[in-house]
């Protein structure tokens, strides 16, 4: 039987990829203060989101799941906001009517500052400094002073959230998410593309569809779920402090949600089951995200299910596989089958970002869009071949032009990444090329959907 759960249980486990704070009465007093904020989340949404995942678990329903690598506090401004809200919905659209699929959309946003890393010091020209691990925790400029831990950055996070999240849920619910709004945009986008043919058939399908929907009296004006759409956020928990100091009790249940985000999900570097992350999130009812790399064995995936998800709920877990383009179909289905033959109810979610990284002769960290499309189609081909459902994507992306990816339709060589390559940690996908793979992976859906008899799809806003 698991020891008793409290919000500070994890203090007395290991934990890993934790910045060394220099002076922790301040940081402790940095926590309290967190504490007496209100929540920026709140446990109906958490427990919708369950729900509607679920129905991603059944194969009734896809979850869209993008954002940017690592928030920074520069680039907070709502056009950035805006631009990463509208290119998920453009997606979404895509998505839903390339598949006749239900979309589930979650954004890494509004909490998405602290990144783990490989090494806890990087070295330039002879100087070590404490490695850069978000904006949350420290700056990226190389000098002494700007790596230095800073617990008063927890609050700056913590407000730039709520501000995010009150953008996010007006351009959610104001008009801003309008099908026919987000159709025009995806037509300007075929119209422009070089590709552009490829997807004019799925763009006029859509046009068919609104038309008829208006014909038949569904409009803007008289079905809100035309105007309106369900949008949640997502981070990596790994600053528990923070994490716990956000953790209440829903009033209504009786339960523990952590406020901070809908979902939190734990990274492939501390996924250890003795570990604080795993001790910590095993409490609260949030839906969970679980990376799974090339190293997951599936009796330490079945462990760790059990272990946050004992009682077996549908969309309470969500494994998000980074294999690598090259490795996808040969590690990923040992670890579909464990968890099939055990009746494990999970979403298999593919994140083709993180094992396809790799250094360009430019000098600049990037990521081939052609290797991420073939991690995903090795992702479908593997759930094809076991007969379980292929229930999602995670990109890092962003709604800006930048030049961080190569290829894709705007065919960036490497020779352009330094163009526009304004990433504060992972390079990411640009408006066009998130898009462009929407497109392609609504085909695949739609050939899923077809092979498995498309189950019934449930109502999603």
């Amino acid at each position: 039987m698991a020891a008793k759960w409290t919000p500070s249980s994890w203090r007395d486990k290991p934990i890993l990829q934790q910045p060394q704070w220099p002076d922790q009465g301040e940081l402790e007093a940095v926590e309290d203060k967190l504490a007496s904020y209100p929540p920026l989340v709140f446990a109906g949404e958490a427990r919708r989101l369950t729900e509607q995942l679920g129905g991603v678990a059944e194969g009734k329903a896809f979850l869209l799941q993008g954002g940017d690598c690592a928030e920074s506090f520069a680039e907070f401004h709502p056009d950035n906001i805006r631009d990463t809200f509208r290119v998920l919905l453009q997606m979404s659209v895509a998505l839903t009517y390339g598949a006749s699929c239900p979309v589930v959309k979650v954004g890494r946003m509004a909490g998405q500052f602290a990144k783990p890393r490989s090494d806890d010091f990087e070295t330039i020209d002879g100087v070590s400094l404490p490695s850069y691990r978000g904006d949350m925790v420290n700056a990226m400029e190389f000098t002494e002073p700007s790596r230095r831990p800073d617990p008063d950055r927890l609050i700056q996070a913590y407000s730039q959230s709520a501000s995010t999240l009150n953008l996010l849920r007006a351009f959610a619910q104001g008009g801003y998410a309008d099908l026919h709004r987000v159709h025009r945009w995806n037509l300007g986008f075929v119209e422009n593309s070089s590709e552009g043919q490829k997807y004019q058939e799925l763009a006029d399908r859509i046009d068919d569809t609104l038309g008829f929907m208006e014909a038949c009296g569904l409009t803007s004006e008289t079905a809100p779920q035309i105007r309106e759409t369900d949008f949640y956020t997502s981070h990596e928990a790994l600053l528990l402090g923070y994490e716990q100091a956000l953790t209440r009790i829903d009033s209504l249940t009786g339960e523990w949600y952590d406020c901070s985000a809908h979902m939190l999900w734990i990274g492939d570097r501390t996924r250890q089951a003795d570990n604080a992350q795993v001790e910590f999130l095993r409490g609260v009812n949030n839906p969970l995200g679980m990376k799974a790399g090339p190293t997951m064995e599936p009796d330490d995936l079945l462990h760790l299910i059990d272990t946050l998800n004992p009682e077996n709920i549908a969309g309470r877990i969500t494994i998000i596989a980074r294999m690598g383009h090259d490795q996808v179909e040969t590690r990923l289905p040992k670890l579909v089958r464990a968890i099939k033959a055990e009746g494990r109810k999970v979403v298999w979610a593919c994140d083709p970002m993180h094992a396809n990284t790799v250094k360009s002769s430019s000098g600049y960290k990037t990521r081939h869009v052609d290797r991420i499309l073939e991690e995903v189609t090795g992702f479908f081909n593997v759930h094809a071949a076991e007969g379980t459902h292929a229930g999602g994507v995670h990109f890092e992306m962003t709604g800006q032009d930048v030049t961080e990816c190569v290829g894709g339709a705007q065919a960036i060589p490497e020779s352009g990444l330094g163009a526009r390559y304004h990433t504060h940690c992972d390079p990411r996908l640009n408006a066009s090329q998130a898009l462009e793979l929407a497109f392609v992976i609504a085909e695949m859906l739609k050939k899923e959907r077809q092979v498995n008899g498309n189950p019934r799809i449930m109502a999603v806003s």
